[in-house]
């Protein structure tokens, strides 16, 4: 029923009745109170819009902190530079940039908190460079109208068939334990190729995903909704699953080269792939599983045997695969579960040790979006101030506010004329409602009526992810410039120059992104890889204890964010993601060999450290332009600390050992013949 419901398009359907009915209840209640431009009300209704009703109450809490935020700032701005209007453009333009450099920081719903204050101060600073003295009452009734426009569209779409966060969540929770099961199974089984290389790519977006939904979470309408501080346990979980299920698919085509696979691990391969495959195998079993594999972990002396040691990296990896597994259904059951205490031991140990998950951010690119916006701004306002255009206030602010909405695109000139055309579309529809309809509207029953069709329309395509900046442009287009005032007012020269000021804006902003903030999916694919190289050269020398599951959420949010810019690329994603997660890979091993350096001896933490330090070299020296291998003295260094640690007493820091340098002398080195064995 619900796939039926999804091709005749019910979700878009639904989704633009419920924002026309907020924008209707929105309008009436600015009209009601004695608002003048209720069309703040209407427009802001649309933007706050989101299909899932956690989504749109959460992001109204910070919308209305960052309206007040804003208003606030233009009421401190405006006064105090009045008198000065280069400087007071360059204040308001450096407020929304430093507002866009915070929000593009955060990535998380609280950007709008910035990204609001940014825009509103400009949406409120400039219009009233004429009336300063007015400017405490203009903030005030701009803050009511937009604050109007939230709570009615938060009304709406948080009552009206509720779309609930945690039941999507649910949903993918259950999908995405499913595809990660039958991968870890797969590569269980050594089937590998593009349909594995394409489940790789998929984990990792499926544990981005499940970040950007639990944020909604405390907002959601659900009677009961799970815990963040559970669905970032699960997002740990499946977040080790990607390195170990390929780590194990590594060994295990290096241990068919190099020796014979014995039939009781064989046999422990196949009992797993099956446990996999249930999909709902107990705890119980899994238990007996990781025991086996403990079980067959050989034993490590010198002089040390290759096959030995990949036969224990990977017993011991796949029992912690199984753990990994196990513990992923056991939050599962604690998501689903109707109360928030743990549902087992197991689930208690795994929440006490969660945390906020680790992000990847650029500064770079977020200071080059900030800094494109404030050139923007001064060049708008130069022109403003050198013309003397009556309506020039508002090109500059919407070009000010399509730098800061499509600004953190690669591309964002695209996006931008998008909405441009899409303004003009609603600026045409505009133009017939208010000179050919208007005119004969009695009564504000009527007006909806006759404005429905097209805001239905509109709205439905703004739900439609590929002309959703078109439609955008165009309601923006329509109800600025429609004439949803207090009364109805036919004046055709100030419709002329706000619609001319809306076009001159759009276009003046998709000329200087182009200039300021273009990027590329090239450049901002080469800055995620750059961008782990570096952290990866960093971490290899830090001093302290590792941050295992830090670095995996970032290095996997990275791998996230690099998946669909390589598909837009048209390219095979497959060999640049595999090359992200051999890094991540890489980046455990290297906190095992520093959490072993902790309690070692001092020659062994010699040894180490030698290891440590080549890898951060090798790591400093790669460039994007030029694959180049791991050096022979790094290969040489990873062989002495096996062969040294193999000959070490303590069993379990030999077993540490082995375990990390195994795993790093794979993933740097995948073509190296087998270690050399030395005599006693």
């Amino acid at each position: 029923m619900r796939a039926l419901w999804s091709r005749l398009g019910g979700e878009p359907a639904l989704f633009s009745v419920k924002c026309l009915l907020a924008a209707t209840l929105a309008y009436y209640v600015a009209l009601r109170i004695g608002l003048t431009r209720p069309y703040w009300a209407v427009t802001t209704s649309y933007i706050v819009a989101q299909p899932l009703a956690g989504a749109v109450l959460s992001k109204a809490v910070f919308r209305v902190a960052g309206t007040v935020l804003g208003a606030t700032a233009a009421v401190v701005l405006v006064p105090a530079f009045v008198t000065e209007p280069a400087a007071l453009s360059l204040a308001l333009a450096l407020w929304l940039g430093v507002c866009l450099y915070l929000s593009l920081l955060d990535r998380t719903p609280r950007a709008y908190v910035f990204l609001l204050a940014g825009y509103t101060a400009s949406i409120i600073g400039f219009p009233s460079v004429e009336v300063p003295d007015q400017i405490f009452n203009i903030s005030i009734l701009r803050v009511e109208e937009i604050v109007i426009g939230i709570l009615c569209g938060s009304l709406i779409h948080g009552t009206i068939f509720p779309r609930s966060v945690a039941t999507v969540l649910l949903q993918r929770i259950d999908t995405i334990l499913i595809d990660a099961e039958r991968w870890s199974a797969d590569s269980l089984a050594g089937e590998g190729g593009e349909v594995l290389a394409r489940d790789r790519r998929r984990l990792a977006l499926d544990v981005n995903e499940l970040h950007q939904l639990s944020i909604h979470l405390p907002f959601d309408t659900a009677r009961l909704r799970p815990r963040i501080r559970t669905v970032r346990a699960l997002q740990d979980e499946l977040s080790f699953i990607l390195p170990l299920a390929s780590g194990i698919e590594d060994r295990l085509l290096e241990l068919r080269r190099v020796a014979a696979i014995e039939a009781p691990l064989r046999l422990l391969l196949e009992d797993v792939q099956a446990w996999l495959l249930r999909h709902d195998g107990e705890e119980a079993e899994a238990e007996r599983l990781i025991a086996r594999a403990r079980a067959l972990e050989p034993p490590i002396a010198a002089p040390l045997a290759w096959a030995a040691a990949l036969r224990l990296s990977l017993t011991a990896r796949l029992a912690e695969l199984v753990e990994a597994h196990r513990d992923a259904r056991a939050l599962r059951e604690q998501i689903r579960a109707p109360t928030a205490r743990a549902v087992s031991p197991t689930v208690a140990a795994l929440l006490a040790n969660t945390r906020r998950r680790a992000l990847h951010r650029d500064r770079g690119v977020a200071l080059r979006a900030a800094a494109g916006t404030i050139a923007t701004v001064l060049l708008g306002c130069a022109f403003w101030i050198l013309t003397g255009w009556s309506d020039g206030a508002g090109a500059v602010l919407i070009a000010g506010v399509c730098c800061a909405l499509f600004g953190s695109s690669d591309e964002p000139a695209p996006a931008v004329m998008k909405f441009f055309w899409g303004s003009l579309i609603g600026i045409a529809i505009a133009a017939f409602y208010a000179y050919g309809v208007l005119p004969q509207v009695t009564s504000f029953p009527l007006l909806i009526l006759l404005l429905a069709p097209a805001l239905l329309l509109l709205g439905a395509l703004l739900a439609t992810p590929r002309p959703s900046f078109i439609a955008l442009g165009a309601l923006l287009g329509v109800l600025n410039s429609v004439g949803l005032t207090d009364r109805y007012a036919a004046g055709f020269s100030s419709f002329a120059n706000g619609s001319l000021a809306q076009l001159v804006g759009t276009l003046f902003a998709a000329v200087t992104v182009g200039l300021f903030q273009t990027i590329g999916t090239e450049g901002s694919v080469q800055r995620l890889v750059r961008a782990g190289w570096r952290d990866l050269a960093r971490r290899s020398n830090l001093p302290g204890p590792p941050d295992a599951m830090g670095w995996t959420s970032r290095m996997l949010d990275r791998i996230g964010l690099l998946a669909p810019r390589l598909a837009l690329r048209g390219e095979d994603p497959g060999l640049p993601l595999l090359d992200a997660l051999r890094d991540l890979r890489i980046g455990l091993t290297v906190g095992e060999l520093r959490a072993l350096r902790l309690t070692a001896g001092a020659e062994e933490a010699g040894l180490i450290t030698a290891v440590l330090q080549r890898v951060s070299d090798y790591y400093r020296s790669l460039r994007f332009d030029a694959h180049r291998a791991a050096p022979a003295s790094l290969l040489a260094c990873i062989d002495a600390g096996l062969h040294a640690f193999a000959a070490t007493a303590d069993p379990g820091r030999r077993r540490a050992a082995v375990l990390a340098l195994t795993g790093l002398r794979r993933n740097l080195c995948p073509g190296a013949p087998a270690p050399v064995e030395q005599g006693p």
